[in-house]
C-alpha cells in the first residue's frame, strides 16, 4: 500500500514537472510574439580583463559587474524598451536567441559603446554562445524584452 502511494505521488510530481516545463516553453513562445524583437550584433565586455576599455565595474542599475552573471547591457537608445535601466530601477529581463541557442538574461546596464551592436554580454553569457571567446561578435542575435519579474536566468533547454 505504501509503495503504491509513493509511486502515485512520484508520478504526480513528474507530471507537474513536465507540465511546468511545457508551460514555461509556451510562455516564452507567447512572449516572443507579444513584444518587439530586436535583431543585431552582440559582443562582450568585461572591465576586469586586460584590453577591455568599455564601461566600468559598476553597471547602470548600480550593481557591480559580475563576469559570472547571466547579464547584459542593452544599447543606450533601446534603454526605455527594457524598462529604463537607471540606478535603483527594478531589473528587466530579455530572451536572447542566436546560433540555435536561447538564454534569459538580466538587463542591468547600457552600452555598447561600439556602433552596430545592440547588446553586450557579460562574460558568462558570451561563453554560452561562444565557448572559446574567439568570435568577438555574434551576428543575427534576437533580443526580446520580457515583462514581469521572477524569470529564471540562464539557458533554455530545447526539446
Amino acid at each position: 500500500m505504501v509503495e503504491r502511494l509513493s509511486a502515485a505521488i512520484c508520478g504526480v510530481g513528474i507530471l507537474l514537472l513536465c507540465f511546468s516545463v511545457a508551460m514555461a516553453q509556451s510562455e516564452i513562445r507567447g512572449i516572443q510574439s507579444a513584444y518587439d524583437t530586436i535583431v543585431g550584433a552582440a559582443s562582450m565586455y568585461n572591465p576586469f580583463r586586460p584590453g577591455y576599455r568599455e564601461g566600468g565595474v559598476e553597471t547602470a542599475s548600480g550593481e557591480r559587474y559580475n563576469p559570472s552573471a547571466w547579464a547584459a547591457a542593452i544599447q543606450t537608445n533601446l534603454r526605455e524598451k527594457f524598462g529604463g535601466i537607471h540606478r535603483g530601477n527594478r531589473t528587466s529581463y530579455a530572451l536572447v536567441e542566436g546560433i540555435n541557442k536561447k538564454v534569459i538574461v538580466k538587463i542591468n546596464d547600457v552600452g555598447p559603446l561600439k556602433p552596430g551592436r545592440i547588446i553586450d554580454f557579460a562574460e558568462q553569457t558570451m561563453r554560452y554562445f561562444d565557448p572559446t571567446l574567439r568570435l568577438g561578435l555574434i551576428h543575427n542575435i534576437k533580443v526580446t524584452p520580457l515583462s514581469g519579474d521572477g524569470w529564471s536566468l540562464g539557458p533554455i533547454a530545447e526539446r
